[in-house]
């Protein structure tokens, strides 16, 4: 069975707590084994922690967790922009796959909850089908 992990920003923890417990059952489900889970600051550290998985050779892929809420400026956009273009290279130079279940950039308070289940069970899944 493939092995993955998981980066996690903890900004929003008790949210993304729930999200890394519809990871996991979404790795059982596709038959993944979640050998580490690293929890970052926010999403800006998101590609350093996923990138030192993806070195890692017994790590054959990296979901990345995290929320990025709409704020009063165009930081969280800017910040997003920047995170997930990092995210695409990483699998670009380790030729691994890396699932995004960043929720936003600019995601209001009430969009949230409703896009936690789908977006962590997405990340997952979309670094199965690429494993396959």
């Amino acid at each position: 069975m493939p092995n993955i992990a998981l980066v996690c920003g903890s900004f929003h923890r008790d949210m993304i707590e729930q999200m890394l417990e519809y990871a996991r059952q979404e790795a059982t489900q596709l038959n993944l084994v979640v050998v580490d889970v690293v929890w970052v600051p926010g999403a800006m550290e998101v590609p350093l922690a996923a990138d030192r998985l993806l070195a890692n050779d017994e790590i054959d892929g990296v979901a990345c967790l995290g929320i990025i809420e709409k704020g009063q400026t165009q930081h969280g956009l800017a910040m997003g922009q920047a995170v997930i273009k990092s995210i695409i290279e990483l699998q670009l130079v380790h030729e691994k796959p890396v699932g995004l279940g960043i929720i936003g950039p600019g995601a209001e308070p009430e969009h949230i909850g409703p896009r936690l289940e789908p977006h962590a069970r997405a990340s997952v899944a979309a670094v199965s089908s690429m494993l396959s």
